[in-house]
């Protein structure tokens, strides 16, 4: 007869690393009184053992939070903000407070964090191509999704936009109003959506016969900054391009801003094209032209993805894919020749 095999308890973790039930629980709060050897000892002890010590606020009879994490980057980026609140939204909807948890580049001390027993999933925002806390997280038995960003290698749920495809469309847009001197400024390589938009705008324009040269990209943080670095930079080569596309709004804003100093026209000058649709992009300061990845529709895709996960643990993995939408605006026009 097969017997379900019974969970494992600090007792059983006190007993594989030596030392007293209390200082399992001090360990794995973080407690500085419990020296790194011991701390290692007992958290070495505890994921063999796959033990997720019981909090406080978990309910006694349904092991349930009604909590769940999401892993937030830097909220300046204005990008965030705004996929969060409609999770929010839909987290609430569902009976489950939000807890905002700052991401840590430090496996072990997220891991601590994550998958203590405090939350009933968690919502990964900004995870790059390597991380390995979501995989880990999940392993651990929590409820693990990704928004907007996937793995190299993974098994997760998942909610994303078609970036390769988004960027196509913003190709095919400079190309028909007649550039062929055509920049990009690109995000870190180490994110799939710096990697997918990239991919999907310079195949795009090859399919069109136009090349992407090293001297036309520029590389950075998805930041204003990165933006208006990019314009100064491209600006100054000796046959500047005459439409950019930016790999987010963040940094299209960044650019336009920087195309001002300069007395450059957006639009009327130099094309510019972003990706996201953020609120700002609409304000007729801006007035960009951009794909639109439908923040609302991948925020809800993710939390739909997660509350499933919570009811059903073994269900299989499913990806989300939101299709884009060029939003044509005031910072295009055709290369006068």
């Amino acid at each position: 007869m097969n017997r379900r095999r019974r969970s494992a308890t600090s007792i059983d973790v006190a007993r594989a690393a030596g030392v007293s039930q209390s200082t399992v629980s001090r360990a794995l709060r973080g407690d500085p009184s419990v020296s790194a050897a011991t701390r290692e000892r007992v958290e070495e002890a505890a994921a063999s053992l796959g033990y997720v010590p019981m909090e406080s606020g978990r309910n006694l009879s349904t092991r349930a939070t009604k909590r769940v994490g999401i892993v937030a980057p830097d909220l300046t980026n204005q990008f965030y903000p705004e996929l969060i609140e409609p999770m929010r939204r839909a987290l609430d909807r569902g009976g489950f407070r939000t807890i905002l948890i700052p991401a840590t580049d430090q496996d072990e001390q997220g891991l601590r964090s994550l998958a203590n027993g405090s939350v009933d999933g968690v919502i990964f925002m900004n995870a790059l191509l390597g991380d390995r806390l979501p995989n880990l997280v999940a392993a651990r038995g929590v409820p693990t999704v990704l928004v907007n960003r996937e793995l190299d290698q993974t098994s997760l749920d998942t909610s994303v936009v078609d970036n390769y495809g988004g960027a196509q469309l913003v190709a095919d847009l400079i190309v028909s109003l007649g550039h062929e001197r055509i920049a990009a400024i690109l995000g870190p390589s180490s994110t799939s959506t710096s990697r997918d938009r990239e991919a999907g705008f310079r195949m795009q324009l090859a399919d069109h016969g136009i090349p992407l040269p090293s001297e036309l990209m520029f590389r950075g943080s998805f930041s204003h900054e990165t933006g208006s670095q990019g314009i100064d930079a491209l600006l100054a080569l000796r046959k500047p391009p005459t439409a950019i596309f930016c790999l987010n709004d963040v940094v299209a804003i960044g650019a336009l801003s920087a195309l001002h100093r300069h007395g450059y026209t957006p639009g009327k000058d130099v094309t510019v094209v972003g990706f996201d649709d953020i609120s700002m992009a609409s304000w007729d300061v801006f007035s960009l032209t951009t794909v639109r990845c439908g923040l609302v529709t991948l925020a809800e895709s993710a939390v739909e993805l997660l509350v499933q996960r919570i009811a059903d643990p073994s269900r299989e993995h499913t990806r989300v894919v939101t299709a884009p939408e060029l939003v044509l605006r005031s910072s295009h026009g055709p290369h006068h020749r």
